[in-house]
């Protein structure tokens, strides 16, 4: 019997810093009509420019995908975004 002990529900630190990254721009979003359009109209800009002074962390395999992202509403975009996060997981939930 193995004494290890993984707990499933504690979040691994990376994915925790994407969410946080990806909180604070749809925050910006939410109260930034600028940066908003900005986004909508070119996400990558968007992130690249960073929001009042401060800059989105990303790592560049998020940047893309966001970069990606096209969508009429702010909505749409939170909807591919999380999308494209639980796609990412899904795509490496197969590799051992």
């Amino acid at each position: 019997m193995s004494n290890i002990f993984y707990d499933y529900h504690q979040k691994d630190e990376g994915k925790i810093q994407r969410e946080r990254e990806y909180s604070r721009i749809m925050t910006a979003a939410v109260i930034s009509e600028r940066f908003r359009r900005l986004l909508l109209a070119n996400p990558g800009l968007a992130i690249k420019n960073g929001f009042n002074g401060e800059a989105f962390h990303l790592a560049a395999d998020e940047s893309r995908r966001i970069s990606a992202i096209r969508a009429a509403t702010l909505a749409d975009f939170a909807r591919q975004m999380n999308a494209s996060q639980s796609s990412a997981v899904i795509s490496l939930a197969g590799v051992e």
